[in-house]
C-alpha cells in the first residue's frame, strides 16, 4: 500500500468507536485461526492494535473514555458471558465497576488529573498513561495486601469475581511494555508449532518479568492466540520438562499450559451444547473437530494417568461430549421415520403435508450423525454414533425405494403427499450417500410418476 493509503487506512480505524475497533479485531483474529490469507489481516490487526495499545504521543487522545485507555492492555484477555475463566483470562465485566471505584474512593484525585491530561493531549500523553497504569496497578495491589479494613474496601469494590480478576489485572498493567515486546516478536499466525516454532517462542517468552506465576499465563494466552491449533501449547510444557510424563510437565512453571489448554476444552463443549440445545447444527462440526483434534492430541502427546487431576478432566470432558451429543443422535431414525413412513391411502387427506421446515431440519441433523461419525471414536460416542448411523442408512434406502414404488400405484388423492414423501426422501439420500445416488432415485421418481400418469391420460 502506499503512504496516502496507509494513512487513510490508520484515520478510518482511529475514527472507528471502541467497539468496532474491538469487532473489527476478532473477526481478523477469527480469520487467520480459520487459515484464511493472512496478508491483509495481520496488516489490518497491526494497525488496530497500535491504534489501541500506543498512542501517538502528538495525536489527539482517540477516546474520552479514560478507562479503556487505562485498561487497554487487557483487551487482548478480556472474555464475556463465560461461567468461569482460565489462567491468562479475565472477565471485562470487572472493569466497569473497578474504575467506579478508583475514581469514587480509591484514587480519586488522580483519576480526575488524568481525565484532564487526557483532555488535553499533549505530547506527554503516553507517558501520562503509562504512569497512571501503573499506579493503578499498585493501588490494586495494596488494597488487597493483608490489613485490618482489608475486607471492608473489598466489599465497597465489587462481587467476588471482581475481586478475583484484581491480582491479575495489576500483573498484566505491570507488564505491559513485556507482554508488546513478546507479541512482536512473534510470528501472526503459527500454522505449524514444531520444534523451530517452540523454540523460537521459548526465546520469546524469555523475559523474566513474564516468567512470574501471575504473568506467564497471559504471555502463554499471547501464543495461544497465534497458533492455528491452540492446544499446541502443551508443546511448551513438554519442551521445558524434557519429558512427555505428567508429573515432569506439572513440576515446571509450564504446567499452566495443560491447564489452560483442558479449560479451553471445557468452554468449547459447553458452546456446542448451547449450539445443539438451540439448534444451531452448522457451528458443530468445527466444535467437534476442534474437540477431537484437541483431546487425541492431548491424549497423545502428554502421558496422562486416568486417574490425576489432568486424566479426570479429560475423561469428564469426553463425559460430557457424550452426553451432549447421544441423546441427539438417538432421536434422529425416529424423526426421519416419522416423515418417510409408508402409510395407507385411507390415512392420507387431502389436507395431508410434510413441513419443509422439520425437512430441513432433519436433513440437518442427519448431517450431524455423519459428522459425529467422523469423530465418535476420540469423543466416547463411537456405540451410538454408528448404530444411528447404520440404521439411517439402511432405513432411508428402503424407504426411498418403496416410495418411489408407491407413486406407481397411489390413490390420486394420495399422490400429492406421495410426492412429498419421495422429495424428503431424496434430500435425504443426498445427505446419506451423496448426489450422485440421490440423482439416480429422483429419476427412478420420475418414471414412476410418468407410468402412473399415462393410462390416466389415455382413458
Amino acid at each position: 500500500m502506499s503512504q496516502s493509503s496507509v494513512e487513510k487506512l490508520q484515520e478510518f480505524l482511529a475514527q472507528l468507536p471502541p467497539k468496532s475497533q474491538a469487532l473489527l479485531m476478532r473477526e481478523f483474529e477469527r480469520a487467520i485461526e480459520r487459515g484464511d490469507d493472512a496478508t491483509v489481516a495481520n496488516f489490518v490487526l497491526g494497525e488496530l492494535r497500535k491504534i489501541v495499545r500506543q498512542p501517538s504521543s502528538d495525536a489527539a487522545p482517540r477516546t474520552d473514555d479514560p478507562a479503556r485507555v487505562i485498561f487497554a492492555p487487557l483487551e487482548q484477555f478480556l472474555v464475556e458471558n463465560v461461567p468461569s475463566i482460565r489462567p491468562g483470562q479475565i472477565r471485562r465485566s470487572s472493569l466497569a465497576p473497578l474504575w467506579l471505584w478508583l475514581t469514587r474512593d480509591g484514587m480519586p484525585t488522580e483519576a480526575k488529573a488524568f481525565q484532564e491530561a487526557l483532555a488535553k493531549g499533549g505530547s506527554d500523553l503516553d507517558h501520562t498513561i503509562r504512569a497512571m497504569q501503573l499506579a493503578v496497578a499498585d493501588k490494586f495491589m495494596a488494597v488487597l495486601a493483608p490489613s485490618t479494613h482489608r475486607e471492608r474496601i473489598l466489599g465497597r469494590i465489587g462481587a467476588p469475581n471482581v475481586i478475583e480478576d484484581m491480582p491479575s489485572i495489576a500483573a498484566v498493567l505491570r507488564v505491559r511494555e513485556a507482554l508488546d515486546t513478546l507479541g512482536m516478536r512473534l510470528p501472526g499466525h503459527l500454522r505449524v508449532f514444531g520444534e523451530p516454532q517452540i523454540a523460537s517462542a521459548s526465546n520469546a517468552l524469555n523475559i523474566p518479568s513474564l516468567q512470574k506465576p501471575q504473568t506467564l499465563p497471559f504471555a502463554l494466552s499471547v501464543v495461544m492466540r497465534r497458533l492455528a491449533a491452540p492446544w499446541q501449547i502443551v508443546r511448551l510444557g513438554i519442551s521445558v520438562a524434557g519429558s512427555d510424563d505428567e508429573v515432569r510437565v506439572a513440576g515446571t512453571p509450564y504446567g499452566v499450559a495443560v491447564t489452560m489448554a483442558i479449560q479451553d476444552l471445557s468452554r468449547v463443549v459447553g458452546e456446542l451444547r448451547n449450539d445443539i440445545r438451540r439448534g444451531q447444527l452448522k457451528t458443530i462440526s468445527d466444535h467437534l473437530k476442534t474437540l477431537y483434534d484437541s483431546v487425541r492430541g492431548l491424549r497423545t502427546e502428554l502421558d496422562i494417568r486416568s486417574d490425576s487431576m489432568w486424566g479426570r478432566q479429560l475423561s469428564a470432558i469426553r463425559a460430557e461430549i457424550s452426553n451432549a451429543l447421544q441423546s441427539e443422535i438417538d432421536g434422529v431414525p425416529g424423526r426421519v421415520r416419522r416423515l418417510l413412513r409408508q402409510r395407507p391411502d385411507k390415512d392420507i387427506t387431502a389436507n395431508s403435508r410434510i413441513d419443509p421446515t422439520e425437512v430441513d431440519e432433519t436433513a440437518a441433523l442427519i448431517d450431524f450423525v455423519a459428522i459425529c461419525r467422523n469423530y465418535a471414536s476420540e469423543l466416547a460416542i463411537n456405540e451410538v454414533t454408528l448404530r444411528a448411523y447404520s440404521d439411517l442408512q439402511q432405513y432411508i434406502e428402503k424407504a426411498t425405494e418403496t416410495l418411489v414404488d408407491s407413486l406407481r400405484g397411489s390413490d390420486p388423492k394420495a399422490k400429492a403427499f406421495r410426492r412429498m414423501q419421495v422429495q424428503a426422501a431424496i434430500r435425504f439420500c443426498d445427505v446419506m450417500f451423496g448426489p450422485d445416488y440421490a440423482s439416480l432415485m429422483r429419476r427412478s421418481a420420475e418414471m414412476a410418476d410418468v407410468v402412473e400418469r399415462k393410462p390416466s391420460r389415455a382413458g
